[in-house]
């Protein structure tokens, strides 16, 4: 269900605060993807679905207290936030920022952005003799992946496979402008070389 089919702002939260249970289920099934990337991308998928739960429970409880700053949506992505960090701080993952290295600034490879400038050859698979299955290229992605450090991780989640902004991104890690764009590009680095080795030797 697409945010566009709610009701205004203002109806919504009554809504809510009214304990609609028709119009509660509405805005779960609208907002649940964008929390669940957000889950996902800090604490992982084992326990994402937790941390979404955890986070409508916190917000639900919270809400008479929402002063309304900002969309209802921002706010509670910023709960599965700080709700995911929590559960990570519990299992003893905290997730703790890298020095910052410019190096990416002057990498030919990306923008001033941190976007691509053109798409390398080496992630084209299209051709079956130079990798040997796209699954067990995925395969091989997914266990890299997880071997990122925790903040290259995120970043490169929310932004490649969420498809935030790096605005978004900054104020929902609470990160600088520089030190996401830095984590995106060691992230994005890392798991290009995992592709071309896998690409030159068919090993993960």
């Amino acid at each position: 269900m697409s945010d566009k089919n709610l009701p205004e702002e203002s109806e919504l939260i009554q809504g809510l605060l009214n304990n609609n249970q028709a119009l509660f289920s509405k805005v779960v099934k609208a907002y649940y993807p964008s929390m669940y990337s957000v889950a996902y991308a800090i604490a992982g998928p084992a326990i994402a679905d937790e941390v979404v739960q955890e986070a409508w429970v916190s917000g639900i409880r919270a809400l008479p207290k929402f002063e309304g700053r900002s969309k209802l949506k921002s706010w509670l992505i910023r709960i599965v936030a700080n709700e995911a960090k929590t559960r990570l701080r519990k299992e003893s993952r905290s997730v703790s920022l890298e020095a910052v290295n410019e190096s990416w600034a002057t990498d030919p490879r990306f923008d001033n952005r941190g976007h691509w400038n053109e798409t390398n050859s080496e992630w084209d698979n299209a051709s079956p003799d130079e990798l040997l299955s796209a699954n067990e290229l995925q395969e091989c992605f997914d266990k890299h992946l997880e071997l990122l450090p925790d903040n290259q991780k995120q970043v490169l989640n929310l932004r490649d496979v969420g498809g935030m902004d790096m605005e978004e991104i900054c104020n929902i890690l609470e990160v600088s402008s520089s030190n996401a764009r830095v984590l995106l590009h060691r992230a994005r680095d890392r798991m290009q070389q995992m592709v071309a080795h896998f690409q030159r030797t068919g090993q993960c």
